[in-house]
């Protein structure tokens, strides 16, 4: 039997957004318009650190960047020509204002804040040895690991002993840190979160999505490269590479579903990509229909290259209430059923009567694809056709997006029939492997070092599991090793 989970949001959650900015006029405010483009990337927490020369300023606050940051007197107190900020969405423990980044301490050589996207797999291990040799630790981040070996390290700069701890961490990470007088940007070697250079006149900015450059004006400069450690003192930039190279294993998830369409990654447009899942998706997967319907925001540009691809007309049957937050309060079995209805409407007008085909990113649990094929149905469709972006979700991710253990994880032990019967679909199917890596611009999947990270579809983790394997020999599964930023 299969069972849902209805207190859950059913969807994939990215763990933060990060930007940074240097030799910038008003930089904090500036930071605060990129965290805005990165709003997506998370929804918990935000916070920024700003130095003016000779001072650090911060503030960090839950809930929203619009919320935290709209007030004159919350950006003039953060002063200064270099600032970095966080979004931030949790995995695990309580939202607390500890865990909010960018996280700032004091070392020998001054202070140092860091604001990190991603999740190290070893940071439990390395939190324990920690604390054996007398650490203490304030949040429950494994970031602040990073602070940590840092102070540990031998001495040297501010870059040395970045470099000193990066070496011992394991798993992905696109970092934004803040030194006196010096922006620093990270990426791990495998590439697995992004991470993009760009510049305003004189001002240097680092940030997660290229959206983040446009909202401010900045021009694409280059993708950050697995791997490398860039340093930006206000006119130059200098480049490192103190890592083993590895495979590179950037996120396929980010081109599905995290990173805002209007962003390109890796030198691909996002929106063009789901476009192009679309008409691999229309062509392995066709069926006699009359309608092809998104279900927003997420899966409207796979929806017109699906339409496109087979000549079945593209329009909105399913309309999204945009003013609806996460923290709704549902009280009631009864009212907590209908929650779907508070972001998703159907547009009875072009669906009833009609054979419908509905297109959407992923399954999760399948709650939510369960209550819309309903609602579908209500509006009086003849059938309704589910057909998902994705291959099926059959594995937890430990490198920086918050999945559900996997059995928790519909596709985890259930068939695409099995499935397909839960949401109450006349039929469903999901993009194969191959063609996803189609849609990509490859031939196919290369099994043997495949092109990306698709882990969670896979279950081919590229990165070591170090936290995992140590909690399964101890027989039980512990999240401590997972991200909490």
């Amino acid at each position: 039997m299969i069972t849902s989970h209805p207190f859950d949001d059913d969807k994939l959650k990215e763990e933060c957004g990060v930007f940074g900015i240097i030799n910038g006029e008003s930089a904090a405010a500036m930071v605060a318009l990129g965290l805005h483009a990165l709003q997506h990337r998370g929804q918990e927490a935000s916070g920024i650190v700003s130095f003016d020369g000779e001072q650090f300023h911060s503030h960090h606050a839950l809930g929203h960047v619009g919320e935290n940051f709209n007030s004159e007197p919350v950006i003039n107190k953060l002063l200064g020509p270099a600032a970095i900020g966080h979004t931030r969405y949790s995995t695990t423990g309580e939202p607390s204002l500890r865990n909010v980044q960018p996280l700032f301490a004091d070392f020998d050589f001054g202070g140092f804040a860091i604001g990190h996207n991603g999740n190290l797999t070893n940071a439990y291990t390395l939190r324990k040895r920690l604390v054996n040799l007398g650490c203490l630790f304030r949040s429950t981040s494994d970031t602040e690991v990073i602070i940590h070996l840092m102070a540990l390290a031998r001495s040297g700069s501010p870059v040395d002993r970045l470099i000193e701890a990066l070496k011992q961490i394991e798993g992905a990470y696109s970092l934004v840190c803040l030194a006196a007088n010096m922006l620093i940007g990270a990426r791990d070697p495998y590439g697995v979160r992004p991470l993009v250079l760009g510049k305003l006149d004189n001002t240097w900015v680092l940030a997660s999505e290229t959206c983040a450059l446009d909202i401010i004006g900045a021009s694409f400069i280059r993708d950050i490269e697995p791997g490398e450690i860039v340093i930006l003192d206000g006119k130059n930039v200098q480049s490192l590479h103190p890592f083993k190279n590895q495979p590179h294993k950037f996120c396929v998830f980010e081109y599905i579903y995290f990173a805002r369409p209007d962003s390109s990654v890796e030198g691909r447009s996002v929106y063009e990509m789901r476009k192009a899942i679309g008409v691999e998706l229309a062509r392995e997967s066709p069926v006699e229909a009359d309608i092809v319907v998104p279900v927003p925001d997420s899966g409207v540009p796979s929806a017109i290259g699906y339409a496109q691809e087979s000549g079945i007309p593209f329009d909105l049957g399913i309309i999204r209430n945009h003013y609806v937050g996460r923290t709704f309060i549902q009280p009631g079995d009864h009212i907590r059923h209908l929650g779907v209805k508070l972001k998703h409407n159907a547009n009875r007008r072009f669906i009833e009567g009609k054979r419908v085909i509905l297109i959407d990113d992923s399954i999760v649990r399948g709650t939510t694809s369960t209550k819309i094929v309903d609602m579908v149905r209500h509006a009086g469709a003849k059938e309704v056709h589910v057909r998902i972006s994705s291959p099926p979700t059959k594995h937890s991710c430990f490198y920086g997006i918050d999945t559900p253990q996997a059995d928790k994880l519909l596709a985890h032990a259930h068939t695409v029939d099995e499935m397909c019967k839960h949401i109450g679909a006349d039929s469903l199917s999901f993009i194969s492997l191959d063609g996803l890596y189609r849609a990509m611009g490859e031939a196919k999947r290369n099994t043997e070092v495949p092109q990306f990270c698709d882990a969670c579809f896979s279950g081919d983790y590229p990165i070591s599991l170090t936290d995992m394997t140590a909690n399964e020999k101890q027989g039980q599964l512990s999240f401590l090793g997972r991200a909490s930023d």
